[in-house]
């Protein structure tokens, strides 16, 4: 039974989440995932001035459509500091925070990815001789990332933007540009491209994004082989399907698990208390 009477049509029209946006949100609270949201479809984060939906990005369906690439640009630098904020003692501008996750291709949180950040200043200029409004760092175990700057400025020929090189350990790095919506000069910029726009909303005097990478790196969604229960007391493995009131150890603790699950990297039962109790 799913919930609605016989005599209710089903309306088909109306959206529904993106198995990317459940697993975010499921990364969020902490709680497992089913497999079956692997064919939940996808749809687009928001919309372009016309208020038509673009393509997802990230779309994570079938494990496929990476974010797309960007140039670079000429105001990159090597070396910029390790940090999840770019703000300074007299930093001017609209405080901005952009919060995500970095997906593989199968719709797996990666961990340990480089993501730098580089931007102009509220008033449209680039710092070419330090590092002002640069700076680098690397998802937590969950995939995710929090970034701390201002609203960037606008310069000519170029509507607002944010530049990023991200990096899977081991992997090729994606350089590209993720935009703001609603910006006139979306309509003008060559480069412009409506699957990197981010989501953004008002906060206070401050603005909040949101924007999740999928990159070109293979995954498998269930483990290659075939599951298996673990016995009491065992110590807590990749891979096993957990039930609820299994016993294992981990850490050198014992933990009771609290609903079904088959564990995954990031999913270690300290880190997940809606799955492990210490017992």
């Amino acid at each position: 039974m799913d919930g609605e009477s016989d005599a209710t049509p089903r309306d088909d029209s109306r959206p529904r989440p993106s198995r990317k946006t459940v697993l975010r949100a499921a990364l969020a609270a902490g709680v497992a995932v089913p497999v079956s949201l692997a064919a939940v479809p996808a749809l687009a984060r928001g919309s372009v001035g016309t208020g038509s939906a673009p393509e997802l990005t990230p779309s994570c369906d079938d494990g496929d459509h990476p974010t797309p690439a960007q140039i670079e640009g000429p105001y990159f630098k090597p070396n910029s500091p390790l940090r999840t904020s770019l703000l300074e003692p007299g930093t001017q501008g609209t405080r901005l925070t952009v919060t995500g996750y970095v997906f593989g291709r199968a719709c797996l949180p990666i961990s340990g990815v480089l993501l730098d950040f580089w931007q102009a200043d509220t008033n449209g200029a680039y710092d070419n001789t330090g590092f002002k409004f640069r700076g680098h760092q690397f998802t937590d175990a969950r995939g995710a990332f929090t970034l701390t700057t201002v609203v960037p400025g606008l310069y000519p020929g170029r509507t607002r933007h944010l530049h990023v090189k991200a990096q899977a350990p081991g992997r090729p790095v994606l350089t590209t540009q993720l935009y703001f919506p609603g910006e006139p000069r979306n309509n003008t910029d060559s480069l412009f491209d409506a699957r990197l726009l981010m989501t953004v909303r008002d906060a206070g005097g401050a603005k909040e994004a949101a924007f999740d990478f999928v990159l070109d790196v293979a995954q498998s969604p269930t483990p290659t082989a075939s599951p298996t229960t673990a016995p009491p007391g065992t110590t807590w493995a990749v891979g096993t399907s957990y039930r609820a009131g299994d016993r294992v150890d981990y850490g050198g603790r014992p933990y009771v698990c609290l609903q079904a699950h088959t564990a995954q990297p990031g999913w270690e039962p300290p880190n997940v208390p809606a799955l492990w109790r210490a017992a």
